[in-house]
């Protein structure tokens, strides 16, 4: 029997793995760097990790089920801790030995009934025939730039090319965007810059990482709330524990809550309030010396961090074969494509405290899909058929989700591991006898 070729070994590569050889599935796992940990490896060519970044959920809330962190790992672990974690969850489940490393995938393509992946590792390039291709290679790696009219003659990078706040010493610094990334940095920037301005175009939640001392993401009654009521329940909450940002010089969100990501950081508001980072609108144009704003006021800067965040990027295989519609694939619950039954995108989902689990939760589906397929099983063909038939329909529990590219495979997470829960039950629930 060929493998299947599962390509990374971040989180939801090394759940992949496990999952399809649970399922005695031959697999191969493929990975660019020599050693697991996917993006939370800052030493990986493919990470975009920065020296003082940490989870922005709680360990508890992301850790894989039966593989709790450790009591001496802090609430929310630095990246070093995470991939820590994930070599142990390797090891723990022997995933290493399915492993090829310092390996890079160059070209996926159909061929017959099942898959051509081109690799070369070294100076060596191969052509692996295998049943089937799982892409794992992660969701944050090729930077999306902002458009802007003019030229700055100092200094510019995107975040992804951040490490380390060495770089702000003494500078007058300009960040453009307000996400987890971007707040993060200007908090580090904070202690190092001149100066600290931030381009805030739009309104956002915004979260501590505590409240009395409990991880916020844990906090929230047993009772499941209906998903119109959470919404204005917690967006009260929010209000009431961080206020509103416009008492910050922040633009109020125009939509509600969990309508787009928050952010969870303790000391963005706090250093703001401070009148360390100051608040700036939209860019109206960059000059040599620095920006013109919206406003019509001009500033001067020394260097200019985006974090404008990041585009899907699969660059290995033809957009078509993944049924690619404006800024991402359109597919069944985020995962199965509707033209082949052997190919996958695994974790291409983002969720409002989803964490790691409902990513082994996608692993598994896909695995028991895999074995009915492989079994012969009515259920694999009827899931087929619906794949056909919805792809392109999001699980967003009635949510109006902002029309933006971060935004265009994220997911409500209740309803949507209600959904992968119920496919799993019919792959593989037994059929009743005759007679019984």
């Amino acid at each position: 029997m060929k493998p299947y070729i599962v390509i990374g070994a971040g989180p939801m590569g090394l759940c992949t793995v496990r999952r399809l050889a649970e399922q005695s599935l031959p697999v191969i796992g493929i990975e660019t760097h020599s050693d697991v940990g996917g993006l939370w490896d800052i030493n990986s060519p493919t990470s975009t990790m920065y020296d003082s970044a940490h989870l922005i959920s709680s360990k508890g809330m992301t850790e894989f089920d039966g593989f709790p962190m450790g009591d001496d790992v802090a609430t929310y672990p630095r990246h070093d801790e995470m991939a820590k974690y994930l070599r142990d969850y390797a090891r723990q489940n022997g995933l290493y030995d399915l492993y090829r490393f310092n390996t890079r995938v160059d070209h996926v393509e159909p061929r017959g009934a099942g898959w051509q992946v081109t690799v070369t590792c070294g100076d060596k390039t191969e052509v692996i025939d295998c049943a089937g291709v799982l892409l794992a290679n992660g969701t944050l790696h090729k930077p999306r730039h902002g458009q802007f009219k003019g030229h700055f003659g100092g200094e510019m990078i995107h975040s992804s090319e951040y490490r380390s706040a060495d770089i702000f010493a003494g500078k007058r610094v300009l960040i453009i965007g307000c996400g987890n990334s971007a707040c993060d940095i200007a908090v580090d920037a904070v202690h190092r810059a001149h100066s600290v301005d931030m381009v805030v175009r739009r309104g956002y939640y915004f979260l501590p990482k505590f409240v009395a001392g409990i991880p916020t993401d844990t906090l929230g009654g047993k009772i499941r709330l209906p998903n119109r009521l959470k919404q204005i329940v917690d967006g009260t909450l929010v209000r009431l524990i961080s206020g509103k940002p416009s008492s910050f010089g922040l633009p109020d969100p125009d939509y509600k809550m969990y309508e787009s990501h928050p952010v969870v950081n303790s000391l963005f508001l706090h250093h703001i309030g401070h009148g360390d980072i100051k608040v700036r609108p939209a860019i109206e144009q960059l000059t040599a010396e620095g920006v013109e704003f919206s406003d019509g006021k001009k500033a001067e800067y020394d260097l200019i961090l985006e974090a404008t965040g990041y585009t899907l990027h699969y660059p290995f295989i033809d957009e078509k074969y993944l049924n690619w519609q404006g800024d991402a694939p359109a597919l069944y619950l985020n995962v199965f494509t509707p033209h082949f039954d052997n190919l996958f995108v695994m974790g291409m989902v983002e969720a409002s405290g989803l964490g790691w689990q409902g990513r082994d939760d996608q692993a598994q589906l896909v695995a028991d899909f895999i074995r009915a397929r492989e079994d012969g099983s009515p259920a694999a063909e009827k899931l087929m058929q619906k794949v056909r038939a919805e792809a392109g329909q999001r699980v967003d529990g009635g949510l109006n989700y902002l029309k933006l590219a971060r935004m265009a495979y994220y997911v409500h997470k209740a309803d949507y591991l209600d959904a992968m829960a119920s496919e799993r039950k019919r792959l593989t629930q037994k059929p009743l006898l005759n007679g019984a």
